[in-house]
């Protein structure tokens, strides 16, 4: 009992108890205005990916042309989150077609490693570094397909800006210098870590400036010789001898036989918006679940941040995750029933398990046949009406460890996110892709673009994605509020690698709901902390179809900058 006291004494000091405004709650909660242009729109996670952006469109480039600068930017001044070592995820509205159209980068795993080696190893998950994650990098390919389909820009000039800081240095940002801490303690034990992300001697800090001649000369090679250098020509063989001398298993030919894929967005309709996302191998749909499971509730009578409110949107959240664990997958080698998972019908079937007054645990996926039997996100937007929502990573921080000889990144650890448990949807094979935690994100109203937006932050994603939603749907906010208002997160669900949910988790809370809230959470049985981060980073571009203007917004938890034109 005085445990429970302390522990509500703590959060009462904490949580900020908003005062009553003209909307409950003491919204809005905008850091910022909203950025509005008329000719373009960029919005990263860090200036220069923006200034980059915002250069190719004034020089005559479209949003495709400039979100591929800005995320080749991106892996140069954000290493610690995403680089071409990594994968890639967008959706693209075509204006001349009208249409949405959805672009899956994301590797696969080697031919030559298999389940047998794992078990050989006595291994009941893979590890998060060294070469046994590692699966081909899929980012530079997915830059030339989008470039290939809607580009106008030559490659060459798209990359240039990312070219010029690699090699002639910029200032490291907060949160760099934050994801770079204890960087070289982790990974300084691999080849090349030092040598190319702490060149003298210690990770770069605060303010310093940091140079990766590496990187330059790769991104320069990849503009002026394609895509085909990096996957077939001489990057391809330096990368196949560096993963054999560390005991790795990717090869020259797992990079050879790499193709991304052109995919249908799936949709919900939320009240009257068309939500769109990717469909497996990435979680996407776990946000259109939670949307179908909630629509079906008033929250026009229920207050955003109410105990009511956390509650109903945390057991939607646990619902959709035990499906997510049994389900999301590499769809050549498992049978998805996303029609029916993303379907009214399944959602108000699930919805009957919520109890209004008491958390949930212990949860099984549901029968989704019914009657049918980690990460940068980016968005931009151009004059013409096309809009891109684009998202990269390396997942874990810097990614794997392996950095191949003198090209300047690391390969990402995606595959971590395998099972090694036989049978299931998400069990590893060889050249298979693995479960995917980054997602893209699009809303359209009356066939028309309405937002591109994204929250990247691994398991968050589809809770992020929720949120913003609602904000602006249910509670009215505008695309920087939607952002900023103090997001909920719960732990806890099963996950795709082979966890499974024990009991009903605990919901982290960031600052601005009420003490009386939480107290309230706990009276239903949550568990109820106060957590400090991994409430992801957010970018959205809303249009403005009456005005024909942007609406940028960013992420304040990070160093976001929208800008327009």
């Amino acid at each position: 009992m005085k445990k429970q006291l302390l522990f509500l004494a703590l959060l009462s000091f904490f949580c900020v108890v908003s005062h009553a405004q003209d909307r409950p709650y003491g919204k809005p909660f905008a850091t910022r205005t909203v950025v509005m242009a008329q000719n373009g729109m960029a919005c990263t996670s860090h200036p220069l990916s923006t200034q980059a952006a915002i250069e190719v469109l004034k020089n005559g480039g479209n949003a495709i042309d400039a979100a591929i600068a800005a995320n080749a930017m991106e892996g140069v001044v954000e290493p610690h989150v995403n680089g071409i070592g990594g994968d890639l995820f967008a959706i693209v509205w075509d204006a001349k077609t009208k249409k949405l159209y959805g672009l899956n980068a994301s590797g696969r795993s080697p031919y030559s490693l298999t389940l047998a080696e794992f078990k050989k190893r006595g291994l009941k998950h893979i590890p998060a570094d060294g070469p046994l994650p590692v699966s081909v990098p899929g980012c530079v390919d997915g830059w030339f397909e989008l470039h290939k389909k809607f580009g106008k820009m030559p490659m060459p000039t798209i990359l240039s800006s990312a070219v010029k800081y690699a090699r002639e240095g910029y200032a490291v940002h907060d949160e760099a210098a934050g994801g770079w801490t204890g960087m070289v303690a982790r990974f300084g034990k691999y080849p090349n870590i030092k040598e190319v992300y702490a060149p003298n001697g210690a990770a770069p800090k605060r303010g310093e400036v940091f140079k990766n001649p590496a990187l330059a000369n790769t991104l320069e090679k990849i503009g002026k010789q394609g895509r085909d250098v990096f996957y077939k020509g001489e990057m391809a063989q330096t990368m196949d001898a560096f993963m054999k001398k560390v005991g790795g298993f990717l090869t020259a030919k797992d990079l050879a036989d790499h193709t991304s894929e052109w995919i249908e967005p799936v949709s919900t309709n939320y009240r009257g918006y068309d939500v769109w996302e990717l469909p497996p191998n990435g979680q996407g749909i776990a946000a259109l679940q939670m949307l179908n499971i909630l629509e079906g509730y008033d929250f026009s009578k229920i207050q955003w941040g109410s105990s009511e409110h956390i509650h109903l949107f945390v057991e939607a959240k646990k619902l959709v995750f035990e499906d997510r664990a049994k389900f999301y997958a590499d769809p050549a080698f498992a049978k998805i029933p996303v029609k029916s998972l993303v379907s009214k019908e399944y959602a108000t079937e699930r919805r009957k398990l919520i109890n209004p007054n008491r958390a949930l645990s212990k949860i099984d996926a549901g029968n989704p046949a019914l009657k049918d039997g980690d990460t940068i996100y980016l968005t931009v937007a151009d004059g013409e009406g096309n809009m891109v929502s684009l998202i990269q990573s390396n997942y874990r921080g810097f990614g794997s460890g392996m950095s191949p000889d003198g090209l300047g990144f690391q390969f990402q650890d995606r595959g971590e996110l395998y099972s090694l448990t036989e049978g299931e949807n998400n069990t590893y094979a060889p050249h298979k892709r693995p479960f995917h935690t980054i997602i893209p994100a699009f809303v359209t109203k009356d066939g028309q673009p309405f937002m591109s937006f994204g929250v990247m932050g691994g398991s968050f994603q589809p809770l992020g994605h929720t949120q913003i939603v609602m904000n602006m749907i249910d509670f009215g906010m505008n695309p920087q509020e939607a952002g900023d208002a103090p997001r909920i997160d719960h732990q806890g669900s099963s996950e795709p690698t082979g966890e499974r949910m024990e009991d009903s988790g605990y919901v982290t809370l960031e600052s601005g709901y009420a003490y009386e809230t939480i107290r309230d959470l706990m009276r239903r049985g949550h568990r109820v902390g106060f957590g400090l981060g991994g409430y992801g980073g957010y970018q959205a571009i809303m249009f403005d179809a009456k005005n024909k203007v942007y609406h940028g917004a960013t992420e304040s938890r990070k160093d976001g900058h929208a800008a327009g034109y």
